[in-house]
């Protein structure tokens, strides 16, 4: 969903109509004067690319000396950040030159999945998700003393683990098959969770495979309740085992692209 404000107005949504071959006719709001537009982007689908080049278009004619900034929390194809044959396309960096040819002065993502995305994008700023990691945090009751944190694998510990001081730690080691690339299983490396509620923290979530895996090692442990939190959770998480498997209480995520409503597991944080 795209939105933007001139100067320093509310926030204000497309209105977009089509024409019966399906090309768009926008509309944007009336100002004589701008010296700056801020535009936010809560990525749904990549028709938006387009919208988003049409609007930047329209008011940089308009506004030439107006300053441009892009919040867009969830950083579309960072998953696509390298490729491993001439045939596949490196939509990264293509997505990302198209980013920086609309000449923005400042582009904020939050918690990008790939390193290789920040580093690719003119005039970036990498948000860290330790405040909103801490919000969900304090919702889920959780205790540095008392509880157990986990990190799902390797890289999350890696990405997580400094910003915070538990007394009780742990993260996942899968088990894959490497000819599918399948998830059979995790084992758990760190303190014994037996008996201590956890909190699982990690930046994205698809299907929540990796999370299923580590909550039912997990439980097969001794745990006790699991809080999960994701800097960026797709809607096809429903489509996965977490909502119904019984073993999660709480899944947290920033509403930076998850479109489903809240119910008795999910939560969504909505960015500042």
């Amino acid at each position: 969903m795209l939105s933007y404000r001139i100067d320093n107005g509310g926030f204000i949504d497309l209105k977009i109509e089509n024409y019966p071959d399906g090309t768009m006719k926008i509309y944007l709001v009336p100002a004589d004067e701008c010296s700056r537009v801020d535009i936010s982007w809560h990525y749904e689908n990549e028709l938006e690319q387009m919208q988003l080049y049409y609007i930047v278009s329209n008011l940089k004619e308009r506004f030439p000396k107006a300053e441009f900034t892009l919040f867009m929390p969830y950083l579309p194809n960072a998953r696509m950040d390298r490729v491993y044959a001439d045939m596949e396309v490196f939509t990264l960096k293509y997505f990302c030159r198209f980013i920086n040819s609309m000449g923005f002065d400042k582009v904020t993502v939050l918690d990008v999945h790939s390193s290789v995305g920040a580093a690719l994008i003119d005039r970036v700023v990498n948000l860290s998700p330790k405040d909103y990691i801490l919000k969900a945090m304090e919702e889920a009751g959780f205790s540095f003393d008392e509880d157990y944190l986990f990190f799902p694998d390797e890289g999350s510990m890696k990405r997580y683990s400094s910003m915070f001081t538990a007394k009780h730690v742990g993260f996942g080691i899968k088990k894959r098959d490497w000819s599918t690339g399948k998830i059979l299983g995790l084992e758990v490396e760190g303190d014994d969770p037996a008996g201590r509620n956890i909190f699982i923290i990690d930046d994205i979530c698809a299907y929540g495979g990796t999370v299923y895996y580590s909550a039912q090692k997990l439980k097969e442990l001794g745990c006790g309740d699991i809080s999960v939190f994701f800097s960026h959770c797709e809607d096809s998480i429903a489509k996965g085992k977490l909502f119904e498997c019984g073993m999660i209480k709480n899944i947290y995520t920033t509403d930076s692209i998850c479109t489903l409503p809240d119910n008795s597991i999910l939560k969504k944080i909505k960015l500042d």
